[in-house]
């Protein structure tokens, strides 16, 4: 019986018969550290955690926010049942939410559970519906966006519609939306599907269609047209809105180990649910048609 980890000569190979044994090490500490962080836990089992994720929480340790992030918060809260993934005790991040971005996520605790649901989103294979407060009424109750995204060409921060061919080639990109609520034509609470899986993709296409998301720091570049339509508080409350209105609502998959259909639903936050009640306020009616 041979050492696999301790051949004398590492070009030796493999040969018909021999028997090899091999000497796993066990998962090394990640390197983000633990910190208790409240997390919002929908279910948990031995394979993955499914979470309420808050507006401003940033999901993985990046230059400038190497600290207080959800993968920091899920090592506290399950450091003893990470078995290990990629060879380290960590969580295992197989989607992302935008920092300023709320709602339901799911976090793989095994190999195998990051493998499965790795696959699932890149195929698609899953539910997941947001839901957006846009400014303006679009034209139609529903429809779909299908442009390509890439870089934006001056700003490299920023993601934008670009063309299919050439040097700046975007990657293909489809939104599905549908027309939840209209408040006059001020402001429409959209709700979307991703057909694809693309950086910023609901905000870039929302704004690409005229009907930026209220409240992005980012792709709402001036004071939308249809802010005249609401009443002085309102328009303030929207136009001050310190983060992108949008909300991770649902997400639907198949448990990864089991095969058994799992769907979770996330309430709106109490911000973007004050802004609704205002523009929805029967007494003072936030809008006008």
């Amino acid at each position: 019986m041979r050492d696999g980890a301790a051949l004398a000569d590492p070009a030796e190979s493999v040969r018909a018969g021999a028997r090899y044994a091999l000497r796993i090490p066990p998962a090394v500490p990640a390197a983000p550290q633990p910190q208790a962080i409240p997390l919002t836990i929908l279910f948990e089992d031995a394979d993955l955690i499914v979470l309420d994720k808050p507006a401003g929480l940033v999901v993985h340790p990046a230059p400038g926010n190497q600290q207080g992030t959800l993968v920091n918060a899920v090592l506290a809260h399950a450091a003893e049942d990470l078995t290990g993934i990629g060879g380290e005790a960590r969580p295992g991040i197989v989607h992302r939410l935008d920092k300023d971005t709320s709602g339901v996520m799911v976090v793989a605790k095994t190999e195998r559970a990051h493998t499965a649901l790795s696959a699932a989103f890149a195929s698609r294979d899953l539910d997941r519906e947001y839901l957006a407060l846009a400014w303006g009424l679009p034209a139609t109750a529903a429809g779909e966006i299908e442009a390509p995204i890439g870089r934006h060409a001056m700003d490299r921060k920023r993601m934008a519609v670009v063309g299919k061919q050439g040097a700046r080639a975007g990657k293909p990109a489809l939104t599905r939306w549908r027309l939840e609520r209209g408040f006059g034509t001020a402001a429409s609470l959209l709700r979307c599907r991703l057909g694809t899986g693309r950086t910023h993709q609901i905000r870039v296409h929302l704004a690409h269609i005229g009907h930026p998301v209220v409240g992005d720091p980012v792709y709402l570049r001036r004071v939308p047209a249809s802010a005249r339509l609401l009443a002085e508080p309102v328009r303030d409350a929207l136009l001050a809105f310190p983060r992108q209105a949008l909300h991770a609502e649902s997400l639907g998959f198949r448990h990864p180990v089991t095969g058994e259909h799992l769907s979770f639903k996330a309430p709106l936050p109490p911000d973007m649910a004050r802004l609704l009640a205002m523009l929805d306020n029967p007494v003072s009616k936030g809008y006008s048609a």
